[in-house]
């Protein structure tokens, strides 16, 4: 009998201010909607990370909260020896600075050592963005899907050469309001939208998927659920489209006035 797929959710009270447990909820989901066993495994701080999952959750959280975590994780080794042996860690706002090489926190940007998964930098920015962010996401087979979600982060990202941007910026400032958002670097994407994120975008979490199990999933086998799913994206690209429109619209009054 197969061991059913460990979905891994890390640190939820120090990284799960903005609702990111539902990214390790849809993943489970879409494994039993297709029949495939799955377990989801939620660790706190103290109790030890398991090695055997196949793929890892961080989300978003305050300053404290990422000093906290990236002290417990090196402490632990858990979540870097199940990378070893090939999982996927999905990082998530606060989760994706502190994979980088270094980030600040405080009032005096006090420079932080992360966790060292990617090669990213992550510094104050000149204004928080917080709002509907839309990107577009290349797809491993070339096609491009769009990626919805909102921000809300005051860290500025910027990426080494060891490191990809995951996605472009459609709408909103993403990474550093240089055009790019998030960053992959082997099995590990980071990304800033909440949302949560993949329940907004089914098709970014059964990448997730298939880049643990090693194979391609298909679609969905209820299509009452997935038709359900298409809408509701169709009408979360419309409303972050109109907030653009919108805020646009307001900055040219602002101009003539």
């Amino acid at each position: 009998m197969n061991e059913p797929v460990k979905i891994v959710v890390v640190y939820q009270s120090l990284l799960g201010i903005y609702g990111d447990h539902g990214n390790g909820t849809v993943l489970t989901k879409r494994l039993v909607w297709r029949g495939i066993d799955a377990e989801l495994v939620t660790v706190e701080p103290g109790r030890p990370v398991p090695d055997d999952g196949a793929v890892y959750l961080l989300g978003g959280g305050e300053d404290l909260a990422q000093i906290a975590a990236v002290r417990e994780l090196k402490a632990d080794g858990g979540l870097f020896r199940a990378l070893d042996r090939g999982a996927v860690l999905f990082a998530v706002c606060a989760g994706y600075q502190i994979c980088g090489r270094s980030f600040t926190v405080g009032d005096h940007d006090e420079v932080m050592e992360g966790l060292g998964l990617l090669d990213v930098t992550t510094r104050r920015g000149p204004r928080r963005a917080v709002g509907e962010i839309l990107t577009r996401w290349e797809r491993p087979d070339g096609s491009t899907s769009l990626i919805t979600g909102f921000e809300n982060h005051g860290g500025y990202t910027t990426l080494g050469p060891d490191a990809r941007p995951f996605a472009q910026v459609e709408l909103g400032v993403g990474n550093c309001g240089d055009g790019t958002e998030g960053a992959v670097q082997g099995r590990v994407i980071g990304s800033y939208p909440h949302g949560p994120n993949l329940p907004r975008n089914p098709a970014l979490a059964d990448h997730l998927l298939e880049l643990a199990l090693g194979t391609e999933l298909g679609p969905l086998p209820n299509a009452r659920i997935s038709a359900e799913l298409d809408e509701l994206r169709r009408q979360r690209i419309a409303v972050a489209r109109h907030s653009r429109n919108l805020a646009e619209d307001t900055r040219w009054l602002g101009e003539r006035e």
